[in-house]
């Protein structure tokens, strides 16, 4: 079984523009725990995961951490080493990259491009659902 077959494709992502006040309600609102910042060609420049804003957070303090979120734009937040597989790839393979990697998901990308997503809850579910 390969990636592209149980990666997901409806994905949110954020330009560097994006606030992180968006990127917050995106979280929350798609229930999920990470955007991808792509340029407006869709190829990856980063990630920003709820990891990232609460540690900035943290990092700011009571005082300033509100006018963080707002004043604050993907491109300032966001981690630019994103760990990639493509669609092609088994999912040993991803398993494995995650493992080694210590992430809970791969961003999918094809010919440079963003095209979807694989996390640690993929792959489990696949097994627990018997597609595996």
């Amino acid at each position: 079984m390969r990636v592209a077959d149980i990666m997901r494709t409806d994905l949110v992502t954020a330009l560097p523009e994006t606030s992180v006040s968006e990127i917050v309600i995106s979280l929350a609102d798609a229930h999920i725990s990470a955007v991808p910042v792509v340029d407006e060609h869709g190829r990856m420049l980063g990630v920003i995961s709820a990891s990232d804003v609460l540690e900035a957070e943290a990092e700011a303090g009571d005082a300033t951490a509100a006018t963080m979120v707002l004043s604050t734009t993907a491109r300032d937040l966001m981690t630019p080493m994103v760990r990639t597989i493509v669609p092609e790839a088994t999912l040993k393979d991803a398993a494995l990259r995650m493992l080694y990697s210590d992430v809970h998901r791969l961003f999918v990308t094809s010919s440079g491009r963003l095209v979807g997503v694989v996390s640690a809850m993929d792959l489990v579910a696949a097994i627990a659902t018997g597609r595996i």
